[in-house]
């Protein structure tokens, strides 16, 4: 690899983590113009790296969705029983969202963040088919049974940690209980 292409990632990752500043602060609101003046330089430099603001929000979001994934993965594989794993995973999706609020914004409800949207249906469906695999691994259900399952219960923890960080009605500890109990308990793997 070139010193010149060595310089050019760089430099990139510098403005990604000047971008990551700005959403960090103003989650859906961050602008180009902001991000650029975070980063000390001109909108045209900013588009000269990213091609423009949907390269910018798409590169954003694969780095936010590789942490989550990360974590997620790591959560799934994790428990030494099914209850274990399903509370690891809650608490870790619930974890990142209420550590980074204005991110988690950013990803799914930012209307100029669209193409970051459509990096976190990405991640949502990578996540979904890996909870599929272990569904069918660990009950030996229908593979469209494992998946119609696993997209389920994926929606309903984005769909719980929307409202709790709305909200805010109780520890995210609480929450973490009560969807566990729903999917530890809530669902039988023998039908």
């Amino acid at each position: 690899m070139t010193g010149a292409l060595l310089d050019r990632r760089s430099r990139r990752e510098q403005l990604l983590d000047a971008a990551d500043r700005i959403v960090q602060r103003d989650g859906p609101a961050a602008s180009m113009a902001t991000i650029a003046a975070e980063a000390g330089i001109t909108k045209p430099v900013l588009y000269r790296h990213f091609g423009d603001k949907t390269g910018l929000y798409a590169a954003l979001a694969d780095r936010y969705t590789a942490l989550l994934e990360a974590d997620l993965r790591a959560a799934l594989l994790a428990g030494r029983t099914r209850e274990e794993r399903v509370r690891l995973t809650v608490d870790a999706y619930l974890a990142g969202i209420e550590e980074q609020p204005q991110v988690y914004r950013f990803l799914l409800h930012s209307d100029e963040a669209a193409s970051a949207q459509t990096r976190v249906r990405g991640f949502t469906r990578r996540l979904a088919a890996l909870l599929a695999e272990g569904i069918v691994a660990e009950s030996g259900v229908p593979d469209l049974r494992a998946q119609a399952w696993a997209h389920g219960i994926v929606g309903l923890v984005q769909a719980a940690g929307d409202w709790w960080l709305e909200t805010s009605p109780c520890p995210r500890a609480q929450v973490v209980e009560e969807v566990t109990a729903l999917l530890a308990g809530g669902y039988d793997l023998s039908g």
